[in-house]
């Protein structure tokens, strides 16, 4: 059975969209979803499933999440290795001079509109560095991604997708965890 990666984009933020993640492994459990496991707050979950169509357990998870909870929240599926590569590609790992608490990944929900990039770039502060890719844009915010302009927000809307960022330890921590369910198959 194929195991999972999966993240809630905007729950828990600033009080909104509130779901403990308690009771979200009990909604993935209800869905038949098998060695549940929740990473932080921020609606991180590993998880199987005999469903090998990604978009199909994004929509699945996404309506159950609406009827539950009466919000809509776009969730992200990938399979281990979707996120080993994108884990794999980070090109900002090898920079001798990154501190990797500064480093974040910003998943994409499709291959972007490379037209609004440029958009993106002249937002970038002179100590920050981004690198865009067909599933992700890697960021290096070295004065915190609170106070950075080259947010969630921005990569939505100039490169025309749905986009959720996490950071470097989060996508290695649920990277590890999905590797180790990976192994117990």
């Amino acid at each position: 059975m194929p195991t999972y990666v999966s993240m809630l984009r905007g729950i828990n933020v600033s009080g909104q969209k509130l779901i403990k993640m308690g009771t979200l492994k009990k909604l993935y459990e209800a869905l038949g979803f098998e060695n549940v496991i929740t990473y932080v707050q921020s609606g991180n979950v590993v998880f199987k499933s005999e469903n090998q169509n990604s978009t199909l357990l994004e929509q699945i998870l996404s309506d159950k999440i609406k009827d539950d909870f009466g919000y809509e929240v776009f969730v992200f599926v990938m399979t281990v290795e979707q996120l080993n590569n994108i884990v794999e590609r980070n090109p900002l790992v090898n920079g001798a001079d990154k501190v990797i608490s500064s480093m974040y990944v910003t998943f994409l929900s499709i291959d972007p509109d490379m037209i609004g990039k440029e958009a993106i770039e002249v937002k970038k502060q002179d100590d920050e560095d981004l690198v865009f890719s067909n599933q992700a844009v890697y960021l290096y915010c070295p004065n915190g991604y609170g106070r950075t302009k080259l947010t969630n927000k921005l990569i939505e809307s100039k490169l025309n997708v749905v986009a959720t960022t996490r950071n470097w330890k989060t996508v290695n921590a649920m990277l590890e965890i999905a590797l180790q369910r990976t192994s117990k198959s």
